[in-house]
């Protein structure tokens, strides 16, 4: 982590933040002073080098704050006079976001799953097993002789039995934990177990929608989201919706890729978007957001980022408009 920090007639103080990096190179390409440098990108990513993806140059940083305002993972933080940039009406803003809708969403955690920055956690109640289940089951002691077949293939492991001796032995059943599934009673070899599954029994059994309901939340730590668009991508119901920096496509030229000996993409890739197919490198575009690290990385240039739109605005600086469109083809 890098910080620079100077007083004049505003106190300006830029902090670099490594661990939001991944090294796309997007500030290294419109610094207006070149005091931005990338290391060995791919080395760092593979474990291999420990150092920053950014070198930053505290002599001739001139604390401009545009890598601040460019960054699309905000791994720099700008202020001026102790006020973050971001929330400066003169500043640029991003309009990149991501969002999952509670009303909506069903908690299945697909998108937990999926994320691969692990920025989504899915706080989930489930209902009472036992609202949604019901039906009876009696074992018959005087019949039973104390096998523990069913004990042995009872799938919930509702059924305990207890032998301390041939004279001493029982057998109960948890019904907070039986599913009434009849296992049990089909396998008892005395026909000792009587159960009916009141669920199964009542053909379209109904229950209060109440009892079924699961409840939750879901946390979205925005610091830590890429807006990749994998949570839009899986979710069942629509609940997520993903709003991504840059519009444009990757074009790539595979004739020269190495496929599975490099794998310089796959190592780079925030947002799991990179992949080795047949040997080959794919970008799956829906769910790549044009950083352009792996364009980065490629040491036979398969990869060609082109951005058609930037989804920055309020840029009201013809510099920085001017410096701001380098980012964008034919612009």
């Amino acid at each position: 982590m890098t910080t620079i920090e100077r007083n004049g007639g505003d106190k300006r103080s830029l902090e670099y933040l490594s661990d939001k990096c991944v090294g796309c190179g997007i500030c290294t390409e419109i610094c207006p002073t070149e005091s931005l440098k990338l290391g060995p990108v791919l080395p760092i990513a593979r474990g291999l080098v420990d150092m920053d993806y950014l070198n930053v140059n505290e002599k001739t940083c001139v604390l401009c704050g545009l890598c601040a305002s460019s960054c699309p993972f905000e791994a720099f933080e700008f202020k001026i006079n102790d006020e973050n940039i971001k929330n400066l009406e003169a500043y640029p803003n991003w309009k990149h976001s991501a969002s999952i809708d509670d009303e909506e969403c069903l908690y299945c955690k697909a998108c937990e799953t999926a994320c691969p920055q692990d920025a989504i956690t899915i706080k989930r109640q489930l209902p009472d097993r036992s609202k949604l289940v019901t039906g009876e089951i009696n074992i018959d002691k005087d019949e039973c002789i104390y096998c523990g077949i069913c004990e042995e293939m009872c799938p919930p492991e509702a059924i305990t039995l207890t032998v301390k001796d041939q004279m001493e032995r029982d057998i109960k059943v948890d019904e907070d934990k039986c599913v009434y599934c009849l296992v049990c009673k089909r396998a008892c070899p005395v026909d000792a177990i009587k159960a009916v599954c009141s669920s199964c029994s009542y053909g379209d059994y109904r229950i209060n929608p109440e009892d079924a309901k699961i409840t939750g939340r879901s946390i979205l730590q925005e610091d830590l989201c890429v807006n990749c668009g994998w949570c839009q991508e899986i979710c069942p119901v629509d609940a997520a919706k993903v709003t991504k920096p840059f519009e444009g496509e990757v074009i790539m030229d595979t004739t020269e890729c190495k496929g599975d000996s490099c794998h310089a993409c796959v190592d780079v890739c925030p947002c799991n978007a990179a992949s080795i197919v047949d040997n080959k490198s794919i970008i799956e575009e829906k769910f790549c957001i044009l950083c352009g690290a792996c364009s980065n990385v490629c040491p036979q240039n398969c990869i060609t980022i082109k951005r058609d739109k930037m989804n920055l605005e309020n840029v009201r600086s013809k510099s920085w408009q001017n410096k701001l469109s380098e980012l964008i083809e034919g612009k």
